[in-house]
C-alpha cells in the first residue's frame, strides 16, 4: 500500500464507532488513534484536531497526506479505494434506501443519543466522568476533575443545538422506543438491515445504538427491556469481519416495503417533517425551527448541516431513472417519507 489508513476518534463518539466497525467489516487495515493522543499531533491540518472522526490517509511523502471528514463521505471515499466487501448495494433502488437509512441514523438517531446522554443526572454523571478519562486516564485526579466538570457543562449546554429540550423530549424518547421495535422486527427476518450483509445503513444505525445500548444507563436499560435482540445485534456489529458475503446477499427491492415498513414509518413520522421544518426555518432566516411532529410541537435551533442532508437525499432521488423513482415512491407511499421527494 502506498498509504496508511489512520482513524482518529474517541470511544464514545458514535461516528467514530461507526467508522471503526465499518473498517473492520471491510477488512481494511487501519490504525486506531485516540483523539488527543501523541500520535495525532502530526495530522495534516491542525484545524482538524477537535473534529472526529478523521480518516487520515498518511503517505510516505507527507505532502500527499489526506484528511477526510464526515463519516458518510469517508465511507464513500473508501469505496473508491477498496472494492472488496463494499457497503454500496448494486441495485440503485436498494442503494437509495441504504443512503436514506444511513442518514436517519446519523442525523435523527443522534438526537436520541445526545438527549439520553445529557438530559438525566445518572447519564450525565457516567458520561461526564468516563468520557474525559478515556482521553486522559493518566492525568492526576485534580487535572482530570477540572476537565470533567468543564466537559459535562459544555455538553449539557449543547442539548438545544441538537434539539433536546422540555418540549421535544417526549417525541425523542417515543421515537427511540419505536426505532428499537422496528429494528427488532427487521432483525427477526434477516441478520442486517440491508439483508444478509451490512451496508452503510447498518453502520449508521449501529454508531448511535452502540452508545445508547452499551454505554448510557437509561437507554441501555430501555433496550434490554424492549428489544434485547437489538442489544445483542449491536454488540455483534462491533466486529463482523468474519462474516462471508456475496452480491446475492443484499435485500431485494421488492422486500423493502414489507421488511422496513415500521422503520420507514418512523422516519416519515419524525425525521421527514423535521427536515422540511429545518430547511424552511433556514430559508426564512428564522431563529428557531418550529414544526409539528405527529401533531406535537418541535422547537430547536436551526441546523444548517441537516439542510444539506435534505438536499443530498433529494439529489440521490433525482439521480434515479424515472422507473426507479416511481418504484421508490411506491415503497414510500403512506410512510410519510414521500413528502421529501414531492
Amino acid at each position: 500500500m502506498s498509504h496508511t489508513v489512520k482513524l482518529i476518534g474517541a470511544p464514545q463518539s458514535p461516528y467514530s464507532r461507526k467508522m471503526r466497525a465499518a473498517l473492520r467489516y471491510r477488512r481494511i487495515p487501519f490504525q486506531w488513534l485516540r483523539q488527543g493522543s501523541p500520535e495525532t499531533q502530526g495530522q495534516p491540518d491542525v484545524k482538524l484536531k477537535n473534529m472526529i472522526p478523521v480518516v487520515w490517509l498518511s503517505h510516505k511523502n507527507s505532502t500527499q497526506d489526506v484528511a477526510l471528514l464526515d463519516s458518510t463521505f469517508q465511507l464513500q471515499h473508501l469505496e473508491t479505494m477498496y472494492s472488496e466487501r463494499s457497503l454500496t448495494p448494486i441495485d440503485p433502488v436498494v442503494k437509495f434506501f441504504d443512503r436514506l437509512i444511513e442518514d436517519f441514523g446519523d442525523e435523527w438517531m443522534t438526537k436520541c443519543m445526545f438527549h439520553y446522554r445529557w438530559a438525566r443526572e445518572q447519564d450525565v454523571k457516567k458520561a461526564g466522568v468516563i468520557i474525559p478519562l478515556e482521553v486522559k486516564w493518566n492525568w492526576a485526579d485534580d487535572q482530570i476533575k477540572e476537565f470533567q466538570d468543564t466537559f459535562a457543562d459544555r455538553q449539557v449546554g449543547r442539548l438545544g443545538y441538537v434539539g433536546s429540550n422540555d418540549v421535544t423530549a417526549p417525541v425523542i424518547e417515543e421515537s427511540y422506543l419505536n426505532i428499537l421495535q422496528a429494528l427488532n422486527s427487521i432483525l427477526t427476518k434477516q441478520p442486517f438491515l440491508m439483508g444478509n450483509r451490512p451496508g452503510a445503513a447498518d453502520f449508521g444505525v449501529f454508531g448511535q445504538l452502540v452508545c445508547l445500548t452499551q454505554f448510557d444507563p437509561t437507554p441501555s436499560a430501555v433496550a434490554l427491556e424492549v428489544a434485547p435482540r437489538v442489544y445483542a445485534w449491536v454488540e455483534a456489529m462491533e466486529d463482523v469481519s468474519g462474516d462471508a458475503v456475496t452480491d446475492a446477499d443484499w435485500i431485494k427491492r421488492e422486500d423493502i416495503k414489507e421488511t422496513w415498513g415500521s422503520l420507514l414509518t418512523e422516519f416519515g413520522r419524525t425525521y421527514a417533517p423535521y427536515l422540511l421544518g429545518n430547511a424552511d426555518a433556514i430559508r426564512k432566516g428564522a431563529e428557531q425551527v418550529q414544526c409539528n411532529i405527529d401533531g406535537r410541537e418541535w422547537v430547536q435551533n436551526p441546523f444548517p448541516y441537516q439542510k444539506k442532508c435534505l438536499q443530498w437525499l433529494q439529489e440521490e432521488f433525482s439521480a434515479l431513472n424515472v422507473d426507479d423513482q416511481q418504484y421508490v415512491r411506491n415503497i414510500l407511499e403512506n410512510t410519510g417519507c414521500d413528502i421529501l421527494f414531492d
